[in-house]
């Protein structure tokens, strides 16, 4: 299971029980879009190969 804290900038993640930070430069230039635009889906792509998607896309904007 993957565990996301979104923050202002950027995002703490737990992977597989590594902790490890994705600055918000890095999310943005994965994604081509504003940080706070892009969504929790995104963010599962960036970190896992497959990830199980479940539930409505949130934007980080309207996590925060």
């Amino acid at each position: 299971m993957t565990v996301l804290a979104f923050e202002k900038d950027g995002i703490d993640v737990e992977y597989e029980g590594t902790e490890f930070r994705l600055e918000r430069d890095l999310v943005e230039n994965a994604t081509g879009k504003e940080y706070f635009d892009v969504t929790d889906h995104e963010v599962l792509k960036i970190v896992e190969e497959d990830p199980a998607l479940s539930g409505e896309p949130r934007r980080i904007g309207d996590v925060l």
